[in-house]
């Protein structure tokens, strides 16, 4: 494969950037639509929604419009529950022919009835779909009907794919949960209290992520949404602290917490040692009045790097020197993603998010070396082609990125929300470097040659 000859889609240069010496400093184009015809990496409006408001536990999730959607968003992310797991089954309203020329209102109706008759969820999210925007039924006046004579909150997603990006739809499913916000109680919820946003449980994260908290003497109120309950959800305006995770997603709601409830955030990451620690950290920074947390922080941070230290040495003595392409959602994420392949000897010759803004990318322009390929909302042309042209030994994407990677005859891990193992956390980190070092070292690699001849 002559990489010379794959050039960029016209309209997508502004999106690219390659770090040089003396290279002249250009602002990388994003927030904007994806291409047309580009086949962009970046989901939908609906499916930004559908993928923060999934992992709800105890509430239906029915998909009004076809079949397909539903189809496409069933089971999307590896999030798992403590208790009742509604959020894996998947509802729709399978519109036909005939419903998108009479409406499809009585339909919503018909099913929002018979699904919290038969399941008894604590609330219903309905997600708004494209045809559902074209045809104009009105699913807010259903919802309202439907919670009144059922008693719990059935609450409208307005996420019709065409709206925008991705990053459109976390907003929708911000201000759905917004409406829940500030109706339950907040009585004994300790002063020394938080709130994780944006950790959606993938493989029990939010769990260990949760333990290392208590363990510090914090309350955790609400996980939104990982391994979520309605009311948690409800009661959650009665937090001291928002910790905000997976800053795309989840921005938009600590921003409208602050404003109305005057609770503030900040942005962590829980990938990485470095990021890890420093999660923790800030947190017990927040309770000056308790010097005991911090301690406590201090004290989690050594023992478990004591405790996975050796064993990231043997990994970053046959890794160092190998080279890593990141393209994931968040550029958050991506910034961890750099340090953690780091600390494991491994350099980053590309890096790319779906939904990252301008202070993001001003960030990884100042993180990444010399020489490092920056992209926004990429497809898989130009993913080929850089990750061919820098000799990437490894690309760390999701489920759309690894047919390129393996067509490719690079290794693949996914740090995605469909993966079955923990990424975060001390023990996280350990994972993530024994799937990078299993991946990259694989003998199976002499017998599928890479593409471009150039192994």
């Amino acid at each position: 494969m002559d990489t010379q000859n794959i050039n960029l889609l016209e309209g997508r240069e502004k999106q690219v950037y390659e770090k040089t010496a003396g290279g002249a400093e250009i602002e990388i184009a994003c927030d904007k639509t994806s291409l047309s015809g580009s086949v962009s990496q970046r989901a939908c409006v609906f499916c930004g929604s559908r993928v923060v408001l999934y992992p709800v536990a105890d509430a239906i999730h029915i998909v009004h419009g076809p079949i397909g959607c539903a189809a496409y968003t069933w089971d999307i992310r590896g999030a798992v529950s403590s208790g009742p797991e509604l959020h894996r089954l998947s509802f729709s309203t399978d519109l036909q022919e005939m419903d998108v020329i009479y409406g499809g209102e009585k339909k919503l109706y018909k099913s929002l009835v018979e699904l919290i008759d038969q399941y008894q969820p604590n609330a219903a999210f309905i997600y708004s779909t494209c045809i559902i925007g074209l045809i104009g039924d009105d699913i807010d006046a259903v919802c309202k009907k439907v919670a009144k004579e059922k008693g719990i909150p059935v609450l409208p997603v307005h996420s019709e794919g065409f709206k925008g990006t991705k990053k459109d739809g976390y907003k929708a499913a911000c201000h759905a949960l917004m409406k829940l916000i500030g109706q339950g109680s907040t009585e004994g919820i300790s002063k020394y209290s938080i709130n994780i946003l944006g950790e959606f449980n993938l493989a029990g994260e939010a769990w260990i992520i949760r333990e290392y908290y208590e363990k510090m003497g914090i309350e955790v109120v609400a996980t939104m949404t990982g391994d979520g309950r309605i009311d948690d959800i409800r009661r959650s305006h009665g937090a001291t602290l928002n910790v905000v995770q997976c800053s795309g997603s989840m921005t938009t709601l600590a921003k409208d917490m602050e404003e109305k409830y005057g609770i503030p955030y900040i942005r962590v990451s829980y990938f990485g040692f470095e990021d890890m620690s420093k999660s923790l950290y800030d947190v017990a920074q927040h309770f000056p009045d308790r010097p005991d947390i911090m301690e406590k922080a201090k004290e989690i941070v050594r023992d478990e790097i004591r405790k996975y230290y050796p064993e990231m040495q043997k990994f970053k003595a046959a890794l160092t020197g190998k080279k890593a392409a990141i393209y994931v959602g968040g550029a958050f994420k991506t910034f961890s993603l750099i340090k953690a392949l780091r600390t494991i000897g491994m350099s980053v010759v590309l890096a790319g998010s779906q939904t990252g803004n301008k202070q993001d990318y001003k960030n990884l322009k100042e993180m990444c070396d010399e020489g490092t390929v920056i992209v926004d909302d990429s497809n898989p042309v130009e993913l080929s082609k850089f990750v061919l042209e820098k000799e990437a030994d490894l690309l760390i994407g999701g489920v759309k990125e690894r047919p390129i990677a393996f067509k490719l005859g690079v290794g693949f891990c996914d740090h995605n929300h469909e993966r079955k193992i923990p990424l975060a956390g001390f023990i996280g980190m350990y994972y993530f470097a024994k799937e990078v070092y299993e991946s990259v070292m694989s003998p199976v690699w002499q017998f599928a040659p890479r593409k471009g001849g150039l192994r």
